[in-house]
C-alpha cells in the first residue's frame, strides 16, 4: 500500500495537491488527526485500497506531535510511506490571506495573534514534520507547477537519496527547502549582452558562453567536489532528500545553467530532480 502524508503551512497549496492526488486515484482524506493515521491506514487496507493520500496539519494541532513516531512506525512495517511538506515564504502566504479574507486555522488557539504571527507560530509547530520530509516552497509557484512538482515527487523510488538541483535568482528571495546554498552571483553574467539577454542557461548561446569561462568551470568543479565529499554522510544518515540551491541574481542564466551541468553529472549515479524555480520548471 502506498500512502502519501501532505503537511505544510496553510494557504501553502496542500489543497491543490490532494485534489491532484485523488484525479489521479489516491483515496483522498483531509485533516486527519494524527492519533488516527494508523487506524485510518488499517480501515482503508482492510477495504482493499491500494493508495491513499492523507493531509496531516494544524488543524489539528494537538495531535502533530505523535505524527514522527506513527511515520517510523508505518515504514517499519514495510509500507511505502511517502511525505510531502508545503511552505511559502510569509509574504506569500500573508497574500494568500488577504486576498481570500480568511482566519488563520491558529486564531481559534491564539486569538490574541495577528496572521503573520500565527504562520511564524505554526511554522514552528511544524518543524519536526518539515525535517522528516520531501519539502517544497511554494512561493512563487503557479498551481500548474505545483501539480507538475507532486507528479514528480510520486515517480521517486523512495528507497533511494534524491539529489535535486534547484535554480533561483536571489533578487526573488532565498528557497526555503534548500539543503545546500550556492551563490554564483560572482561569476561573468550573460545578462550583460543584450543577444543573450532574453535567453535562459538552458540556450545553446548562453551555454556557449558560460563554457567558455574558466571562472563557471572552477565553480562546478568545486560544487561536484564538496557533493562527493559530504552526500555519502546524507547516505548513512538516511536521509531520503538533499536539495542543492544554485543561485543567481535573476535565476535565468548561470544559475540554470550550473543546475542543468550539476544535474547532468549526477544522474549517472544518484537518483536525480531538476528546478528551475523562477520559470516553474521541472525536468
Amino acid at each position: 500500500m502506498q500512502i502519501v502524508l501532505i503537511s505544510g503551512l496553510s494557504g501553502s497549496g496542500k489543497s491543490v495537491a490532494l485534489k491532484l492526488l485523488e484525479d489521479v486515484g489516491y483515496f483522498c482524506i483531509d485533516n486527519l488527526p494524527a492519533t488516527l493515521l494508523d487506524q485510518t491506514i488499517r480501515l482503508l487496507h482492510n477495504e482493499g485500497h491500494s493508495r491513499a493520500a492523507l493531509s496531516v496539519d494544524i488543524r489539528s494541532a494537538q495531535s502533530l506531535p505523535a505524527l514522527p513516531a506513527c511515520v517510523a512506525d508505518l515504514k517499519a512495517r514495510g509500507l511505502d510511506v511517502r511525505v510531502l511538506f508545503l511552505e511559502s515564504m510569509a509574504e506569500s502566504i500573508l497574500k494568500r490571506y488577504s486576498e481570500t479574507r480568511r482566519k488563520h486555522p491558529l486564531s481559534v488557539l491564539y486569538p490574541h495573534l495577528t496572521v503573520a504571527e500565527c504562520v511564524l507560530r505554526e511554522r514552528d509547530m511544524l518543524e519536526d514534520i518539515a525535517n522528516m520530509a520531501h519539502r517544497v516552497d511554494t512561493s512563487d509557484l503557479t498551481a500548474n507547477a505545483l501539480r507538475a512538482w507532486v507528479r514528480e515527487f510520486l515517480s521517486l523510488d523512495q528507497s533511494r537519496l534524491t539529489l535535486i538541483f534547484q535554480s533561483f535568482g536571489f533578487k526573488h528571495g532565498l528557497p526555503l527547502d534548500a539543503d545546500f546554498v550556492f551563490d554564483v552571483r560572482c561569476l561573468p553574467n550573460p545578462y550583460y549582452d543584450l543577444r543573450l539577454r532574453p535567453l535562459t542557461g538552458r540556450d545553446a548561446p548562453v551555454i556557449a558562453f558560460l563554457a567558455a569561462e574558466p571562472a563557471v568551470a572552477a565553480m562546478y568543479s568545486d560544487i561536484v567536489n564538496y557533493l562527493q565529499r559530504w552526500l555519502p554522510e546524507f547516505d548513512r544518515d538516511n536521509r531520503s532528500y538533499v536539495t542543492v540551491a544554485i543561485g543567481c541574481t535573476g535565476g535565468q542564466h548561470r544559475s540554470v545553467y550550473l543546475a542543468e551541468t550539476l544535474a547532468a553529472r549526477f544522474r549517472a549515479e544518484r537518483q536525480v530532480l531538476l528546478r528551475h524555480r523562477e520559470s516553474g520548471a521541472t525536468l
